[in-house]
């Protein structure tokens, strides 16, 4: 049991760190949440949805790369711990240089209009577009392969993801209805940074001990 527990953590701590970091997804979260609170919460909900999937598909296929790569698993986890720190040094750097993201996006700044059904499709769409999701968890499960091997264990971590995604998306949206103005730049440079912290400090996890 202290096994799934420790590895639904592990899947939390995954989900916030692909989750925090408030780019032009995060905006136009909290820009929904003023305008639909329906709406919002149904763009809140796509969008962990997707980062559910990714987690699920990469947690089927990381285990048997790990698995026929079997005899190098150290170089295999030092390998994702640099995907993820390329991820997390690229993410701050975005944070420095990109003031404003969602104005830099042109599927973006299409904007979130009509009922919840229409709002969720198009937030889902959004989502799937970012490779780096993609990047992020294959290099996270691959690294993880052996951790995941179990049907238990892979369920259990990727509601931890979906889980953390969650509750960060809807916070954001109810953020937007409660304050009723866009996260200021200083706010989104902030969960940037800790969101891709997360990212770096699980490079150091998964790394060690070097080969």
């Amino acid at each position: 049991m202290s096994e799934l527990w420790t590895t639904a953590t592990a899947g939390a701590v995954a989900g916030l760190g692909v989750a925090m970091p408030i780019g032009a997804i995060g905006v136009l979260l909290v820009q929904q949440g003023m305008r639909d609170r329906r709406g919002a919460v149904a763009a809140a909900s796509a969008v962990a949805v997707v980062d559910m999937a990714y987690a699920a598909v990469a947690t089927v296929l990381g285990p048997l790369i790990a698995s026929a790569l079997s005899g190098v698993e150290a170089w295999v986890r030092l390998a994702s711990a640099l995907v993820l720190v390329a991820i997390a040094a690229h993410g701050l750097l975005s944070s420095r240089t990109k003031a404003h993201p969602a104005e830099e996006d042109p599927a973006a700044t299409a904007g979130a209009v009509g009922g919840p059904v229409r709002v969720f499709t198009r937030f889902a769409a959004l989502t799937l577009i970012n490779p780096t999701t993609a990047l992020y968890f294959a290099a996270l499960t691959t690294a993880q392969g052996a951790a995941l091997h179990t049907g238990a264990a892979g369920a259990v971590f990727v509601g931890g993801v979906f889980v953390a995604s969650l509750v960060w998306q809807q916070l954001l949206v109810a953020a937007g209805g409660f304050a009723g103005a866009r996260i200021s730049d200083r706010a989104r440079a902030w969960t940037f940074r800790v969101g891709y912290g997360l990212v770096a400090v699980y490079a150091v996890k998964i790394a060690l001990p070097l080969p």
